[in-house]
């Protein structure tokens, strides 16, 4: 199989995008993006602060601007929002660009992964009233069937090889 020229990472926040993701870019010598930066380069404003200022619906609408920008990029890695694959066609879209990843992991995991950062994540804030865990596994199963929409899914409750060796042992099959 052959590597298509943008890979894009799926996943719940707390998954490990950007963490593999700049790890899987290094290993097959692509550059990586983040579409968060990329949306805070744009708009010199942070992601919660867009959110408070302009709200939820606008943000959506400029994160799939930018995703579209995307599809200029050579030889990326590129890492999407939690909630970009769920908004408009943007799963489809992505998955017209590139080759998608999903990073699937269980709610056990991202809850130990998401409870230091609570507060820095504007989505996060929901969770304040019904708890971490159980925000977590509602919004979990709602994206779910988007997230398994990605051309391949990295399970990393299952899986034994990083990211890079999961994408690396696919490319030699």
């Amino acid at each position: 199989m052959e590597l298509s020229s943008r890979i894009y990472l799926v996943g719940f926040m707390g998954s490990g995008k950007s963490h593999s993701g700049k790890a899987l870019a290094s290993a097959i010598e692509y550059a990586f993006s983040d579409l968060d930066d990329l949306i805070v380069q744009a708009t010199d404003c942070s992601i919660p602060d867009l959110f408070a200022s302009r709200g939820e619906s606008f943000f959506r609408d400029l994160e799939k601007g930018i995703l579209h920008q995307t599809a200029r990029l050579d030889r990326h890695v590129i890492a999407c929002g939690g909630g970009t694959p769920c908004f408009f066609d943007n799963m489809q879209w992505i998955n017209s660009q590139g080759t998608s990843i999903y990073l699937k992991a269980s709610a056990e995991l991202l809850v130990t992964r998401l409870s230091p950062e609570q507060n820095q994540r504007p989505v996060l804030r929901e969770a304040e009233t019904s708890g971490l865990e159980t925000f977590v596994r509602k919004k979990l199963e709602d994206r779910r069937r988007f997230y398994e929409q990605a051309h391949w899914i990295f399970d990393q409750d299952e899986e034994v090889d990083s990211l890079a060796g999961f994408v690396q042992k696919r490319l030699k099959a």
